[in-house]
């Protein structure tokens, strides 16, 4: 283990892990894990290295807004190197890629502009170029910014040539997403290594690079239109719907000694081996690019060693088909696990009776705050809450998707807890309107109860139209099942 400065200097110097479950006898595989990587993935590399580039050629300057088109990764990874430099940024992905991914740079604090999926790959590109010229804002272009291979020539390649100094590397099996990894390990090993075959897989219905078309640009480099050989796939981060200038010239400058087409099935498949028999939790194209491995290791010499990339963590996939028959509820074979002993049980009374609270007392002080809390105008919204609740929770998740300013008093804080404050409050609340639950709403006022009462008060337009009395700000237009933002085990059935 090491110590470092910031986040950024715990990019690279990922594992590589021998695979020896999925392997065939003879032959020796091993996948490098880039999820080791502080954002899970091996864009990490590609975002510290084209921002540091950027700023030692004087091409970004200090606070300017940085923005990039990405499938998702790319964009996580700049969102934790520009938090950590103080640039902003803004990354274009077309809406069709994982909703994690998003909501991942969005906490990281970048601002995530959709493209239509029907405009491809080519579209998110093209609407960070229009952005980046009307804005003055510093474009990535991580597709043909040389500085995206050169921070694997500098790092993964090196890596490699240290993990395996001294013994047999017969083939290295990538899969192309930007064409950075491809180019900037390749040249290394062809130089330095160079009985090293490099294996490139792409998907078997998208064959860009298989497909011998070159594709079409202008007179600057940049794309003109999606390749006519691409079709949707399943490896997100994999051949966007044209060829990438890095990934061109690897091929040009004879890099490439085998081209692998890898099956959508095979890629979902290998993902879920990866992480039942060998413990490794990695995302599609990961998966995608070990079926490509195994499938060189099928007609390998005996003895051969052979290194695959995995580029990133499982977890990006959440929402996609690799987790669509996962299932959230109990299956027949677990809940007769659970059924097998008697207690602890769902559908069974509970073995012990937990011990009714003394209430708190009714105190005077409580009653004053509670007038103070539920007349005072600065907050015409109020929510009685608790942190840890997720009905609480879900409450706030629809004050937030309308845009309803509130306030929240959560009678868990230590700010409460202290001589039970929070009890007296919650005592107060019961007396004056009768109820023992949280949380509980109020607009102006006027008492509209728990979650269930503010989601259907929401649903017949009550809450709109206290919000509008009371001149509260919320969107109207909003079109949304309040219900269906409870967790899944709290959805009604």
């Amino acid at each position: 283990m090491a110590r470092f400065d910031s986040i950024l200097g715990a990019v690279g110097n990922t594992p590589v892990v021998r695979v020896s479950r999925l392997g065939p006898v003879g032959v020796d595989l091993y996948v490098k894990v880039e999820s080791f990587n502080p954002m899970g993935s091996v864009k990490d590399r590609l975002a510290l290295g084209i921002i540091e580039d950027a700023e030692r050629r004087g091409v970004l300057e200090p606070g300017q807004t940085v923005i990039e088109a990405t499938s998702g990764n790319t964009g996580i990874g700049l969102a934790m190197v520009c938090a950590r430099k103080g640039y902003p940024l803004v990354v274009t992905m077309a809406e069709n890629f994982s909703v994690e991914r998003r909501k991942l740079m969005r906490f990281l604090g970048a601002r995530v502009v959709l493209t239509p999926a029907a405009e491809k790959g080519t579209g998110m590109l093209k609407k960070a170029e229009e952005l980046a010229e009307a804005k003055g804002w510093f474009l990535c272009r991580q597709f043909e910014n040389e500085a995206n291979a050169d921070v694997h020539s500098r790092t993964t390649a090196r890596e490699i040539l240290a993990d395996f100094e001294g013994e047999r590397l017969d083939y290295w099996v990538t899969g192309f997403g930007t064409g950075g990894t491809l180019k900037g390990v390749a040249r290394v090993l062809r130089k330095e290594r160079p009985e090293t075959k490099v294996v490139v897989c792409e998907p078997d219905n998208s064959p860009l690079l298989g497909s011998g078309i070159p594709q079409a640009r202008h007179a600057d480099g940049s794309i003109a239109a999606s390749h006519p050989a691409f079709r949707t796939h399943l490896m997100q981060g994999w051949s966007p719907d044209f060829i990438p200038k890095i990934a061109e010239e690897a091929r040009a400058d004879g890099l490439l000694d085998l081209l692998m087409p890898v099956k959508g099935a095979d890629a979902l498949r290998c993902s879920r081996e990866l992480a039942q028999k060998e413990g490794i939790f990695a995302g599609i194209s990961a998966g995608a690019t070990l079926a490509g491995a195994l499938q060189v290791a099928r007609s390998a010499p005996e003895g051969s060693t052979i290194l695959c990339m995995l580029p990133d963590t499982g977890e990006r996939y959440m929402t996609t088909p690799l987790f669509y028959d996962v299932a959230e509820a109990m299956t027949a074979e677990e809940t007769e696990i659970s059924n097998s002993t008697p207690s602890f049980r769902f559908g069974t009374p509970p073995t012990t009776k937990p011990a009714a609270a003394e209430p708190a007392p009714v105190t005077a002080e409580a009653g004053a705050f509670l007038d103070e809390v539920l007349d005072g105008p600065e907050h015409p919204v109020v929510m009685f809450a608790f942190e840890w609740c997720e009905f609480c929770w879900s409450v706030r998740k629809l004050f937030g998707e309308c845009g309803i300013p509130y306030r929240s008093i959560d009678l868990d804080t230590p700010e409460y807890q202290k001589d039970d404050w929070g009890g007296q409050v919650r005592a107060a609340l019961n007396a004056r309107f009768g109820v023992a639950t949280i949380p509980q709403v109020f607009v102006g006022g006027k008492h509209i109860g728990g979650a269930t009462e503010t989601f259907d008060a929401f649903k017949d337009g009550e809450l709109q139209r206290l919000l509008g009395q009371n001149g509260v700000g919320s969107n109207r237009n909003l079109r949304i099942d309040p219900y269906s933002l409870l967790p899944g085990w709290l959805q009604p059935r």
